[in-house]
């Protein structure tokens, strides 16, 4: 998707029109326009001259975002500015003007003698401030009557329009004045000069209460460009050398001391370390580095010396992807925008024909024009199209962003909506349900195979292969330093086994349907074939040149947290399905250990899809897996989620990645989801319901009731809908998504940490006692004393129960407080 910055857009009236100028560009694919982020996501071949001169044409600005600038998620930090400018100086000159126009007409307030018995001295300062504040907000006219002239009107037109009539409208009071005197000091009284000024005020102030509340929608976003560090330490030419970040190159030696950020992803070369990726992943634990562990841009040293070889830099980190995937997600729609969109596209024309209506009828009827003008320029004010637009996109990107900060990453606005729609989930066993690090169990030879020669034999087949469950058998050959066989024509029997030869002979492994096509099995073996399988474990028979060698049986673990998950999944309301191809005995022991409602067995990869298309026929499907190799399922599904975490996460395999591979956040960004969906329908229908009721009531439909609305009041009210729409979005930040508590992340070294809040300790001597003791304890790999905080943290390689901790620290002198 290419992405451009476009300029000028004011509400929703004008990202439709953008969208259909791109849109009718030759080559254009697809077009989706963000008010929200002033940015455009264009999928297709047309070239980008070609789509920035159809935004040109259409009356607005485009450009290309710079690469590796902030500039490429919009800060609004300067258009804010500059609204506040605007704001300051409007309101200084309307306080004056209102002073001229209520002040003294309405409540007699002093003025100077030259005033006195003079309105028309009174009505030409009214007109001087008018026009002063016209032009301190020309942009509105500017933009509203260009917008007009293109025949694209939007909602600065029915500013500018609005504005406008009030003032002409009193231009020519003040002419009528100045040729009949006599009437000079009633006509006073009929002035629209303060409308058409606070018009124009309460709108700007609006804007920037908008703009303001849609800054803190990217605060996620600015944080974690914040995070990358500028300049990085390097060993160059032996020695240490500040350069800066972007000057770095692959395979260059960085350090990184305490407390300071890591400039790149990379890996640790020298050293040991907890280092805090809580920016990235949203756990407060540190995560314990050592020598060969990833470590990413943007995550902080805490406690050792790490010095790392950079592996990937700049736009290549995993937090550049990061906010690549959040930022292309704000430049997306979502499905239920659709309506919205449809609306704002005609909403601006249908509300100038309103006031052009309203005007005619209440003069048809006989009211005087200042009535009708006034009930004319109300509708042409309180009409918003901007809460409609911005309805959808203010959620979707606030909903990103709590989800990044927690480590779930939404590729698009449509899979942030899809996901909550869904009813039915499916996991992918291996890696998803289970640690997909599976380890050897059973060696059960047959015949006169003994168990050496069925291990060599199997590892000689299986190390070929890439699957997992191979990879646990060649590990144990490796462990009892079993010498492997050169094998040849080497075939994978997709979802069966493998073959291979050695020595002219044939070697097969598989499961019991393919190695029975290979050699007859007797019923001791089958037996034990699937007692094996009932037990959760996944067995596979070996033979050699027809000739059963025996079985092999290997086990995956449940993630800690799979059940857990699950469990949350199904009290949500969802249909939980395991997909696997192991066998059916197997797949029901595990199933039955993970909680899940059903499991499908025996399942080819290349099924998988076609398993995931049956179920889409019973409502929206959730497919989750490792995001390569269920790669035609994931696409398939209405979701597709990649459970991958650290560097070799699958971004470009899933709608939506879980960076921390736990399948608890999964039930976590289904909740942020129909938190998010809430959020978007309470804002179209407090949008949608604020033109329903305001036009109405700004028309005087309502006048018999004594019902109606001073165009300065619809401008006020105009102003705060979209601000109000703003806000309700930004609850968003505090949905609970992990319900009542979150879940314990264990690192992908199964480090764990506690903390211990300790009496006694005064200097750094005392810590450095404590941190001694606590290390020689089994189990402690770090200990971190402050005397400051009065805590020590430690990081352990297994539990170490509070009682042993306690008694080390007791036993030199200080005492443990909790």
């Amino acid at each position: 998707m290419k992405k451009f910055n476009v300029s000028g857009m004011s509400c929703a009236a004008c990202s439709a029109r953008v969208e259909a100028a791109v849109s009718a560009v030759d080559g254009v694919r697809s077009c989706s326009v963000s008010l929200l982020t002033s940015s455009m996501g264009v999928e297709g071949t047309a070239s980008d001259e070609d789509i920035i001169k159809a935004v040109e044409k259409a009356g607005y600005g485009a450009s290309i975002p710079q690469k590796g600038k902030k500039a490429e998620i919009s800060s609004s930090k300067n258009s804010l500015g500059a609204l506040w400018g605007r704001l300051i100086s409007s309101l200084a000159f309307l306080l004056v003007l209102m002073y001229f126009s209520m002040g003294y007409t309405m409540w007699n307030f002093p003025l100077p003698q030259f005033f006195a018995g003079n309105p028309m001295a009174v009505a030409l300062v009214q007109l001087i401030l008018t026009v002063i504040i016209m032009v301190i907000n020309q942009r509105f006219f500017i933009s509203g009557f260009g917008a007009i002239a293109r025949l694209a009107p939007n909602m600065d037109s029915l500013v500018a329009l609005g504005s406008s009539a009030s003032f002409i409208y009193s231009l020519c009071m003040v002419f009528i004045m100045s040729g009949t005197p006599e009437s000079a000091e009633h006509i006073l009284h009929s002035l629209y000069f303060e409308s058409a000024a606070m018009i124009l005020t309460l709108i700007t102030l609006g804007k920037a209460l908008e703009e303001r509340a849609k800054g803190k929608t990217t605060e996620a976003l600015r944080s974690l460009m914040d995070l990358s560090p500028k300049k990085a330490k390097v060993i160059r030419d032996g020695e240490e050398k500040e350069i800066m970040a972007e000057d770095a190159v692959v395979g260059e030696i960085f350090l990184v001391y305490p407390g300071d950020s890591i400039p790149f992803d990379g890996i640790v070369t020298e050293g040991e370390s907890p280092v805090n990726e809580s920016a990235l992943t949203g756990e407060s634990i540190p995560v314990y580095k050592s020598v060969g562990s990833h470590v990413s841009a943007g995550s902080v040293n805490t406690t050792g010396h790490l010095k790392c070889r950079a592996e990937k830099i700049g736009e290549d980190t995993l937090i550049s992807q990061i906010i690549k995937t959040v930022s292309d997600a704000a430049a997306t729609k979502a499905p239920i925008a659709r309506l919205a969109d449809k609306v704002s596209g005609i909403f601006v024309p249908a509300v100038m024909l309103i006031s052009l209506v309203t005007l005619c009828a209440w003069i048809i009827a006989g009211r005087e024009i200042g009535f009708a003008l006034s009930r004319a320029v109300s509708v042409l004010v309180i009409s918003c199209p901007c809460a409609l637009g911005l309805a959808t996109p203010v959620a979707i990107m606030v909903g990103n962003g709590v989800g990044a900060k927690n480590g779930i990453l939404f590729k698009s606005a449509a899979s942030l909506e899809e996901m909550g729609r869904a009813k039915t989930v499916v996991l992918d066993k291996t890696g998803t349900v289970t640690v997909g690090n599976p380890s050897l169990t059973d060696i059960v030879p047959f015949g006169g195979c003994d168990k050496a020669k069925l291990l060599r034999y199997a590892a000689s087949l299986e190390a070929k292969s890439e699957h997992p469950l191979g990879a646990a058998i060649c590990k144990k050959a490796s462990e009892d330093n079993t010498e492997l066989f050169d094998v040849s024509d080497f075939v994978t029997h997709s979802g069966s086994g493998l073959s291979a030869y050695a020595d002219g002979k044939e070697i097969c492994g598989g499961n019991l349907k393919f190695i029975s096509e290979k050699t007859p099995v007797p019923d001791e073996i089958i037996k034990k074939y699937h007692e094996l399988a009932e037990s959760g474990k996944t067995p596979m028979l070996f033979s050699l040149s027809g000739t059963l060698l025996g079985i092999i049986a290997v086990a995956d673990t449940i993630r800690e947290d799979s059940a857990t998950a699950i469990s949350s999944l199904k009290a949500m309301g969802m249909r939980v399905i395991m997909l696997t191809g192991d066998n059916k005995r197997t797949a029901a022991a595990m199933g039955a250990l993970a909680g899940v409602n059903e499991v499908i067995s025996e399942v080819l990869p290349n099924e998988k899809a076609s398993v995931v298309r049956s179920l889409l026929e019973n409502g929206k499907v959730i497919m989750v897996g490792d995001g390569i190799n269920d790669a035609p399922a994931l696409s398939y599904a209405s979701v597709g989620v990649a459970i991958g975490g650290g560097t070799d996460i699958a971004i470009d395999s899933a709608d939506v990645v879980l960076m921390k591979s736990r399948l608890s956040d999964l039930a976590a960004a289904i909740r942020l989801s129909r938190a998010t969906l809430l959020n978007i329908k309470e804002n179209l229908f407090w949008a949608f319901i604020y033109n329903t009721i305001g036009i109405p009531l700004a028309a005087g439909l309502f006048v018999s009731l004594g019902l109606t609305l001073d165009p300065m009041f619809g401008a006020a009210a105009m102003s705060l809908s979209s601000f109000c729409v703003v806000t309700n979005a930004l609850r968003l930040n505090f949905a609970k998504i992990y319900g009542k508590s979150k879940p314990i992340l264990i690192s992908e070294e199964k480090k764990m940490e506690k903390t211990i809040k300790v009496e006694g300790m005064m200097c750094p001597h005392c810590e450095a006692h404590v941190k001694k003791a606590l290390e020689a304890l089994e189990g402690v790999e770090v200990a971190v004393a402050s005397h400051e905080k009065k805590t020590v943290t430690l990081t352990l390689s297994h539990d170490v129960s509070d009682l042993e901790i306690k008694n080390v620290i007791t036993s030199e002198g200080y005492k443990v407080i909790e």
